[in-house]
């Protein structure tokens, strides 16, 4: 009897035992990072009243302040929104799910160019990422020119590139359009790894690498360029919340021969996840010493939206370390500092930063490697994705070069490089900058490259083996008379300029306009300059008197052309 009721106590206490455990209250979800005030997270349960009513309060901000310090994130976590988001300036609208599917907007994500009746040409500095939208009116708009990338959307309708006026410049990657893309009056665009429903238009220069259902046709009527695969890429690392709730980075993986977009149909991203704790989440007033004190900890870096001035570099030299922003993050370096240099290390993802030149002129505002690397990084390169550069505009800013590659196999995805041609600080002796980029690595390849208004070359190519896919440039408008834009015998600078030791190197769809205000009379000899031989090869190239004011004498060296008050645009299908 008394081995029985052991064995009926054990039996009762092991059952209230498991009572308790059933009934203990689940583990609470993993506390909100706090990402300051220039990020505002909704989710499923808040009220759609409450997100519609911040998001046009961001916009009103936004709308036209073109050059303020604002800078603004609009983040969805996973679930199903009816809401109307009009983008502005220094904006940034994500989803925070693994795939885009995993938030749909039922309304619009879209950017207008209302605030310039029409004119999309300075609808700059804003973002669309990893969102799935359906279109309340069966078309979103997304009326754009540089640095405004859409990438990793899904938009299940069709798609304008325009709003009525020009639109000039683009960048849409790993993405899904279901319905049509209407370019309109955009004047260039670059599409990469995506599918599209149809695509009907074009001005001068649309290229499309790794895209279903590209669009066909001979360039340059119509003006398309098309390369089936792209040859070696890897996407922008992004934030997401896991099914637990908590904050996390994908890193993407490098991938190559691609075609269409990373996610759909439930495919697995190649790549990895790191936990928000990993990173340092730098906000506006941090010291650039305790940033670089924490890379030197391991930590990565997660820049909030603001404006963040430096007193020094940021020097990243772990192998593999990411540098992501939030909100078009802006770094200045204040005192004619680099604001950020990478070690010639494998793997650097450097992703959604703004660099604004400071008062001070910086020899560079970034170096990836140092002069002289030479290490071999095919498996494991450093990339950089919506990095923008701005010398002027916002107030005073000078540098001699903006980014400067030194080390070998670099990817570059969406790049704006940019000396200012209107806003605050703007003119010939004050935002100066000699040149763009300056390429000195082997095997470095780019997709969409715009380089604008810089003092002399506008992008130089030292390195074996480059590729361009989509390049866009303006030339400076405002040199003053020929004599102050001319060097030796040549009338002007190139826009782009392979060195005369490259051997290998190529491009596709390649554009440069010029627009000389303030002489009309001032000429450029060429718009491309390189040496004549076999493996040195262009496809698709265009040149454009924009308005007839000013002259580009030929295309490539002594080659094709002119582009001037009488032919405003010239077209050249391949060179050699």
């Amino acid at each position: 009897m008394r081995s029985r009721s052991v064995r009926a106590l054990i039996t009762a206490m092991a059952a209230a035992a498991c009572l308790a455990f059933s009934q203990a209250p689940a583990a609470p979800p993993p506390a909100a990072p706090d990402f300051g005030p220039n990020v505002t997270v909704f989710g499923p349960a808040t009220p759609r009243a409450a997100i519609q009513r911040k998001v046009d309060e961001v916009f009103r901000r936004q709308e036209r302040d073109q050059f303020g310090p604002a800078r603004e994130a609009l983040l969805f976590k996973p679930g199903t929104y009816d809401v109307d988001v009009d983008v502005g300036f220094s904006t940034q609208v994500a989803g925070l799910g693994m795939s885009p599917d995993d938030v749909t907007i039922r309304g619009a994500v879209h950017a207008g160019a209302g605030w310039r009746q029409g004119d999309a040409t300075q609808n700059f500095w804003r973002e669309a990422e990893n969102l799935s939208v359906t279109p309340a009116s069966g078309t979103d708009r997304w009326a754009v020119s540089q640095a405004a990338p859409y990438r990793r959307m899904h938009l299940r309708g069709d798609l304008r590139l325009d709003d009525g006026g020009w639109a000039s410049g683009g960048f849409l990657a790993d993405s899904r359009i279901d319905g049509q893309v209407r370019s309109g009056t955009q004047q260039q665009w670059l599409t990469r790894d995506s599918g599209l429903g149809g695509w009907t238009g074009g001005t001068w220069n649309m290229v499309f690498v790794g895209v279903r259902n590209a669009p066909l046709g001979t360039f340059p009527h119509p003006p398309y360029t098309r390369v089936d695969r792209t040859p070696r890429v890897r996407e922008k690392p992004f934030l997401y919340v896991d099914r637990a709730g908590a904050y996390r980075v994908f890193v993407p993986d490098v991938r190559t021969a691609t075609r269409g977009t990373t996610w759909e149909r439930g495919a697995r991203q190649p790549g990895s996840s790191r936990p928000l704790g990993r990173f340092l989440v730098v906000r506006p007033g941090t010291p650039a010493g305790r940033i670089q004190a924490a890379l030197a900890h391991g930590k990565d870096l997660l820049f909030t939206p603001g404006v963040h001035h430096l007193d020094r570099t940021l020097r990243i030299t772990r192998p593999g370390t990411v540098v992501l922003g939030l909100g078009l993050a802006t770094l200045v370096p204040d005192r004619g500092t680099s604001a950020l240099s990478v070690a010639d290390v494998d793997g650097v993802r450097v992703a959604g930063l703004l660099v604004d030149a400071g008062p001070v002129a910086s020899p560079t505002l970034m170096e990836i490697g140092p002069p002289g690397a030479h290490r071999r990084h095919e498996r494991d390169p450093v990339s950089l994705h919506d990095v923008f550069f701005r010398v002027g505009g916002a107030g005073v800013g000078k540098a001699v070069r903006t980014l400067v590659v030194n080390s070998s196999d670099v990817i570059g995805d969406d790049l704006w490089l940019w000396r200012a041609d209107h806003g605050s600080g703007v003119g010939w002796t004050a935002n100066t900058a000699a040149e763009g980029l300056v390429v000195n690595g082997d095997r470095v390849t780019l997709y969409g490259l715009f380089v604008e208004h810089y003092q002399r070359r506008q992008t130089v190519w030292n390195g074996e083996d480059g590729r361009t896919y989509f390049f866009q440039n303006e030339l400076p408008y405002d040199p003053p008379s020929q004599a102050a834009w001319s060097h030796g015998a040549a009338k002007g600078y190139p826009a782009y300029e392979v060195g005369g030791r490259v051997a290998r190197h190529e491009g596709w769809g390649l554009g440069s306009y010029g627009h000389f205000t303030a002489d009309p009379r001032v000429v450029a000899d060429r718009a491309f300059a390189a040496p004549r031989r076999p493996r040195v090869r262009f496809h698709d190239l265009v040149t454009v008197s924009l308005g007839g004011t000013g002259t580009i004498r030929h295309i490539v060296n002594d080659t094709g052309g002119p582009s001037d008050a009488t032919t405003n645009v010239a077209y050249l299908r391949s060179y050699p």
